[in-house]
């Protein structure tokens, strides 16, 4: 018994499959309720975000997989076959490794993102809430959180923005240092213009003015951000006061030349101002970047910074990997102390019933015995059964120090059918989960 991941991402499947199967949060509760109720599904947690879907399940028998992969079949109204195509199966420790490193942001379309740890969480407590998880779930998904957090905190994996909306924010805060109080105007109202509006106002500026073409769709986005919307014949009027001026529209020509942009610098006595051109044609003529008092970006100015931050992102990658290795065998060992345990004790105790009742039937056919027979018949009983489970006990408490020591505990409970106490007792979690010293 140990967690098993089945998902889809979006390297393995395009938007159209992607989207048949997500889950809402409005039908994950049910989601969770339905593939629990399934013929070897005992706990399960799901993951769903535009780029991901994926259930980990605690399995009882081979089936739980078979349960799940028509669960999703049918939520995709295709065949399993044809599902097959799209998904990923991780099992055993292969499968915690998975959810270690999606909680680190190492699976994600951009690595190292930060947004997917809250997801995992939110995941998590949804099926908290309804309770499909058990204490080996519970266990693993506060680990990986610790995990997501201990990778982040040491390797820096999300400082460096890898982002052209991000990056221009940055570029605009080491250039003019604190942004707060700053004021921006951002000159068109796509998505791109959306995003840098958002990472600007995280960084505490003053204000956000919005001029665009269709001047209703500038009053929409400025409302948004409680910004002010200008019309587009007064653009250069209001960059008299800007201090950063971010442009992304679908010009075929540039909408910021250098004469009128000139005039405007004198107008602001030669006071710097930060231009991001993020559109594609540019929108701001290279000559007004040699303006005294301009610093100009265009889009590949700001693509040379996202690319050296992603080879930083990968740099730190490597060593998040080593963190998840050394998580993962550490993990595993606490599991299979955790599974061996109660396995040791029922073995015996299966081991003690057979021998009661085994001595039982014989002394009954034996009849009227002595004292002293009865101690000598005991002590063979006795013998026999200690013998018999010696080795097999020593050497599953020896595997239970190797991460695969609960597959052997598991077998062990499948092979001599032993009911064990997690199975009727929902136990504190005696694994780590994060907490306590970390290095």
């Amino acid at each position: 018994m140990l967690i098993t991941a089945v998902g889809l991402n979006h390297r393995t499947a395009p938007l159209a499959v992607r989207e048949r199967l997500s889950f809402p949060e409005n039908t994950l509760k049910e989601a969770l309720r339905t593939l629990t109720e399934q013929d070897g599904v005992e706990s399960c947690v799901i993951i769903s975000t535009c780029n991901r879907t994926e259930i980990y399940a605690v399995l009882t028998d081979e089936g739980g997989l078979d349960s799940i992969l028509r669960f999703l079949a049918d939520r995709c109204e295709t065949t399993v076959e044809t599902l097959k195509g799209y998904i990923y199966v991780y099992t055993f420790g292969e499968g915690v490794r998975h959810l270690f490193r999606v909680a680190s942001g190492l699976d994600s379309m951009v690595l190292g993102e930060t947004q997917i740890l809250g997801q995992v969480k939110q995941a998590y407590q949804c099926a908290q809430q309804v309770e499909t998880v058990n204490w080996l779930m519970n266990c693993t998904f506060q680990q990986a959180l610790a995990v997501g957090k201990r990778v982040r905190t040491e390797t820096g994996i999300d400082r460096n923005p890898v982002s052209i909306s991000y990056a221009a924010v940055e570029l605009a805060r080491q250039t003019l240092g604190n942004l707060e109080g700053r004021e921006v105007l951002i000159v068109g109202a796509g998505k791109m213009s959306e995003l840098t509006a958002k990472h600007l106002l995280s960084n505490g500026v003053a204000g956000v003015i919005v001029s665009n073409r269709s001047y209703d769709r500038a009053v929409e986005l400025a409302r948004q951000f409680g910004g002010r919307a200008v019309r587009f014949d007064e653009l250069y009027q209001w960059m008299e006061h800007a201090d950063i001026v971010i442009s992304c529209t679908a010009a075929s020509h540039y909408v910021i030349r250098p004469e009128p942009m000139a005039v405007v610098q004198e107008r602001r006595g030669g006071r710097q101002i930060f231009l991001i051109d993020i559109a594609v044609p540019r929108d701001v003529a290279p000559e007004v970047g040699q303006l005294p008092g301009v610093v100009l970006y265009d889009i590949d100015s700001l693509q040379s910074v996202v690319d050296a931050n992603l080879a930083e992102r990968r740099r730190a990658a490597v060593v998040a990997e080593r963190i998840i290795d050394a998580e993962l065998r550490e993990f595993l060992l606490s599991l299979g102390a955790r599974f061996v345990i109660p396995t040791v004790v029922a073995l015996k105790k299966r081991g003690e019933e057979i021998k009661q009742n085994e001595m039982r039937r014989a002394l009954n056919r034996l009849g009227n015995v002595s004292d002293r027979e009865r101690k000598i018949i005991g002590a063979m009983a006795n013998s026999i059964v200690n013998q018999l489970l010696h080795e097999p006990i020593t050497r599953l408490k020896k595997l239970a120090l190797t991460p695969e020591g609960h597959i052997y505990s598991d077998a062990l409970q499948k092979l001599f059918d032993l009911k064990t106490a997690e199975e009727t007792d929902q136990e504190p979690c005696p694994v780590s989960c994060g907490k306590g010293k970390r290095g």
